[in-house]
């Protein structure tokens, strides 16, 4: 975290940081994530079910029972998925995907949200016991109030979309509860823990304080965020199983145990993905709300306090993005490996275009990101050395964001074709293919990490003897993966075959990832006890803040965009190639009508999070006590 803060530090509180504590707490949290890495690695053999083969057009299941009889249950043969008719789902007037949609997609918004603010919240907590700085506990403790009204609103959302779920799609679900089983009440008993470690959490801050009672307080959260990690993964398997099922034979019946139905071929890429996605979700909300008070006060020290919470909000959005493409591009390469066909679906038929959408919120998300932070450049006396390089980093940003939205094929009408002898702009189409957007996408996270590491190191003037040999190596870094990156998308992407094309693909990934990391080396060494220079909290422009408004905004239609795209690729299946959908809405959605439905549920996500900011203000807001005689 960031260790520039408001300058009226308190003094360190005069209870003592007991390593042997802190090692405990560091020692139980290795434990738990190494426990969940042992059970992923399990080493289960999964008979994955093939979709070539698969569809069978005539022919009857194994049998049509949706329940076995008493009598017959030591003999049954296994149970196959129902094949429900058009008859079989509830006729309300209305269409009842969209109101599934809704539900779901604002469900997972604050699911999102009330996950990702402990984790960071729990980190800045310890960071506040490390460092003796009351201001980081005071600000974890803002965060988490934030959250708490999420937490209610997620779990009225998560109802009502049960409920829909049984009362529209009865067959579906009862499929789904007869594959999964038990497992709903696992996922039940997790909810009430999740529950009562988060109001305890929350609402023991100041009891626990201090001392010995803190890390019993630290340890609530740390319970808080493994029951939050297994819902999200347990939630997950349901997630992927409809997408890649595993665990049930070519006709739906459960042929495995329970791991093997959840251990799908989708479910760690799923896993992975949605927890860096959540991380950098929850921090552009409470990016927003800190925005939301800075700009609400005069006082000087809150603006600062705001404009440091606001800051470091954006730093964990942006931190948690970075790696964000490269999980997704697992992800995409594990449908393609599972179902070809659904990764052309996804990529290369009707759902194509979605990703030029992606790439406008994407770009967008990054000029914010940098932008903000140019922005707060201004807070530090030493940034002027680095400002020229500003204009340069904002030039590749800009020309990189343009090669990623250009399509490859263009939407025109006949005569059109004819005046351009082709669907394919001569000079352009060339940037529409995967090696042009590979490139521009690894140059826009190195020139945002740049952008942040200039912000690093504005305040500070190093004072080891080699800082300008780590300079050179630094710029040498930098010059040498640029070169790489853009060699690799040029030639491999043009001038080899496909196979080339995309394991080039993974060498500029390696590329981006070790100007990161030795970014953050290099930076960690060389400015170890430097001089700091002074920094001015709050001494930022009012129209910066705005960037944090932009910034969840952006996440959310993104996330709804890509949840669109998500759930489409299985096209007219309940569960693919398992379970037909025959309802009304049993095809994939123009992306006209995508594309309102996602633009209505982010303005309620957002009108929602307005409520939440409204009533953690409306908590702190204490009324005047009336004058003697005064109205009542």
């Amino acid at each position: 975290m960031n260790d520039k803060r408001p300058s009226n530090q308190p003094e360190r509180p005069s209870t003592q940081i007991r390593w042997g504590r802190l090692l405990w707490f560091a020692l139980s949290m290795l434990l738990l994530v190494s426990g969940l890495a042992q059970a992923a690695e399990q080493d289960t053999t999964l008979d994955r079910i093939t979709p070539i083969g698969m569809v069978q057009a005539t022919g009857e299941p194994l049998t049509t029972k949706t329940t076995p009889d008493i009598a017959d249950v030591d003999t049954a043969e296994p149970i196959a998925a129902p094949r429900p008719s058009r008859s079989d789902y509830p006729d309300i007037g209305v269409s009842s995907r969209a109101i599934v949609w809704i539900l779901a997609q604002l469900h997972l918004f604050f699911a999102a949200l009330v996950l990702a603010v402990p984790l960071f919240v729990l980190t800045i907590e310890l960071l506040g016991v490390y460092t003796g700085d009351d201001r980081y506990d005071n600000m974890a403790y803002e965060f988490m109030k934030i959250s708490l009204t999420g937490f209610s609103i997620t779990a009225i959302f998560g109802g009502s979309l049960a409920l829909a779920l049984f009362l529209l799609y009865p067959d579906f679900m009862g499929y789904m509860m007869h594959v999964f089983g038990a497992q709903v009440l696992v996922y039940a008993i997790l909810f009430f823990l999740e529950s009562f470690f988060l109001y305890t959490y929350y609402y023991g801050w100041n009891a626990f304080r201090y001392g010995n009672l803190k890390w019993v307080h630290l340890s609530l959260g740390l319970m808080l965020n493994a029951a939050g990690l297994t819902i999200m993964v347990v939630a997950n398997s349901w997630a992927t199983f409809m997408m890649a099922p595993s665990g049930v034979n070519e006709v739906g019946a459960v042929v495995g145990n329970i791991w093997e139905i959840m251990k799908g071929p989708l479910w760690n890429p799923i896993n992975l993905h949605r927890f860096i996605a959540n991380i950098a979700f929850g921090g552009a909300v409470v990016g927003a709300y800190a925005a939301f008070k800075f700009l609400s006060t005069t006082d000087p020290d809150k603006r600062a306090h705001y404009d440091w919470m606001g800051y470091t909000s954006n730093f964990i959005a942006i931190l948690a993005f970075l790696p964000l493409p490269f999980a997704g591009y697992w992800l995409m390469a594990e449908i393609y490996a599972y179902s070809q066909q659904m990764g052309i679906t996804a990529m290369g038929g009707i759902l194509a275009w979605l990703f030029i959408v992606q790439a406008v919120l994407i770009g967008t998300i990054l000029l914010a990101g940098n932008f903000y932070l140019w922005a707060g450049m201004s807070r530090t006396d030493g940034s002027d050395r680095y400002k020229g390089l500003i204009k340069y980093i904002a030039v590749t940003l800009v020309v990189c964001f343009l090669i990623w939205v250009t399509p490859h094929t263009l939407i025109l009408s006949a005569s059109e074709i004819s005046l351009l002898g082709g669907s394919h702009h001569h000079i352009l189409g060339p940037l529409g293919i995967m090696p042009a957007k590979n490139v521009a996408v690894n140059l826009m996270l190195v020139v945002t990490f740049l952008s942040f590491q200039l912000y690093r190191r504005s305040d500070k003037v190093a004072t080891v003897s080699w800082a300008p040999m780590g300079n050179a190596l630094m710029v040498a870094i930098y010059v040498v993966a640029i070169v790489n990156i853009i060699f690799l998308g040029v030639y491999y992407g043009y001038f080899t075959n496909t196979v080339y094309k995309v394991g080039s693909s993974v060498a500029q990934v390696a590329s981006t990832l070790v100007v990161i990391i030795a970014g953050i080396v290099i930076d960690t060494l060389m400015f170890r006890n430097a001089k700091t220079l002074p920094s001015h909290w709050g001494r930022i422009p009012d129209r910066a803040q705005y960037a944090l408004f932009a910034l969840p905004i952006a996440f959310t239609w993104l996330m709804g965009l890509m949840g669109y795209v998500r759930s489409s690729v299985k096209t007219h299946w309940h569960v693919y190639t398992v379970m037909k959908d025959n309802s009304p809405d049993n095809f994939i959605p123009t992306i006209a009508y995508a594309g309102n439905m996602i633009t209505i549920v982010t303005v309620l996500f957002l009108l929602c999070v307005l409520f939440m900011f409204w009533v953690a203000n409306l908590s702190s807001t204490r009324q005047a006590k009336p004058a003697a005689g005064g109205a009542v």
